[in-house]
């Protein structure tokens, strides 16, 4: 009975840890527009903002799926890959003289193909998603250069690119940034509220017990991947119409930004933690800081390093705390145990 209270009493600090972590966030976030508003005049400006979610779209597309693989204790380092791919692919398809729909779900299906080849290599192979996704990493990039080069191509029907700059209603949402919101509450609800987000977190938890429990973790997996090549190719377009130009070099070095935005976000590196809702926050406190130093002409090494500082400390101080908390529950035991037997 004691026993059973004291892991009662574990959980409810996991959860409240989790919690206070996401209102630590929100006290980031906060700090963080104060020191926009702070440093440039044109921060708040409903333009700068506008831009801030624009420039937002790409990554946050991308975390989402990423935010479910981590959770289920695997990673996927080849989604920028993807981007650029999928940039060079649209522009080959569309300077061959297809039309624009055609050239959006070849794309989509091109970059869902991707993700189906690491989650084959993955679960059929069982080999680590670490090194498949850095093997691909390359592999994808060095396909969008063997299809364009250098070269780019930026004659991108009129239509599709001035939707990319257009702004819903008379806000200062960017028209990208719709799918987004739609892609945030989707996701959300699946890894929240539904059957399949509890079997991920039973993944990544413990895979081997999972399997004994019934859930299908191969085929999950599987699934997973091939969203993330999906909703990285759909970034892909989006990045391409928006700068109207299709390049094999679009999106180098977003994969760090997309599992900063994760990891710092709450979501642990081992899988088995972390909500939907911190990552939200952690892309919306990311992107405000970018936007901020660039403001004031940081340069984008700095940008660079603060990005990999943030994905330092968003594991290092969980661990800490973790291991806190351990330490102090193995005094509680002892204390327990010695109690008991006087």
């Amino acid at each position: 009975m004691a026993e059973s209270g004291l892991h009662r009493r574990t959980h409810q600090r996991k959860r409240a840890l989790r919690l206070n972590w996401e209102g630590l966030l929100i006290i980031i976030l906060i700090g963080s527009l104060a020191l926009g508003c702070l440093i440039s005049p044109v921060f708040a400006g409903a333009a700068n903002l506008g831009n801030l979610l624009a420039d937002l779209s790409e990554v946050a597309l991308m975390a989402l799926p990423m935010t479910l693989i981590i959770v289920a204790a695997e990673i996927d380092l080849s989604v920028a890959s993807v981007l650029g791919m999928s940039s060079a692919l649209m522009g080959v398809l569309w300077h061959a003289g297809l039309p624009m729909p055609l050239v959006i779900a070849l794309v989509l299906a091109a970059g869902a193909l991707a993700g189906l080849a690491n989650g084959l290599a993955i679960v059929k192979l069982g080999l680590p998603s670490l090194a498949v996704t850095i093997g691909t990493l390359a592999l994808f990039r060095g396909l969008a250069y063997v299809l364009l080069g250098d070269q780019a191509v930026a004659d991108f029907p009129p239509s599709y690119t001035l939707w990319t700059m257009q702004t819903l209603g008379a806000t200062f949402i960017p028209l990208p940034f719709v799918l987004v919101v739609i892609g945030a509450v989707v996701f959300t609800v699946l890894l929240q509220a539904t059957a399949f987000g509890r079997s991920l977190y039973a993944i990544g938890a413990n895979g081997f017990a999972a399997s004994f429990s019934g859930i299908e973790v191969a085929k999950m997996k599987l699934r997973l991947f091939v969203l993330s090549g999906a909703m990285s190719a759909l970034a892909g377009i989006v990045y391409t119409l928006r700068f109207t130009s299709a390049r094999g070099d679009n999106g180098e070095g977003f994969e760090l930004s997309v599992i900063a935005a994760v990891l710092f976000g709450g979501v642990s590196i081992f899988g088995g933690k972390g909500s939907m809702y911190g990552v939200l926050l952690s892309l919306v406190v990311i992107g405000v800081l970018k936007n901020a130093l660039t403001l004031v002409d940081v340069s984008s090494e700095t940008l660079t390093i603060v990005t990999g500082a943030l994905l330092l400390a968003s594991v290092l101080i969980p661990n800490l705390v973790a291991r806190w908390h351990a330490m102090r529950d193995k005094r509680l035991v002892r204390a327990f145990t010695e109690s008991e037997s006087i």
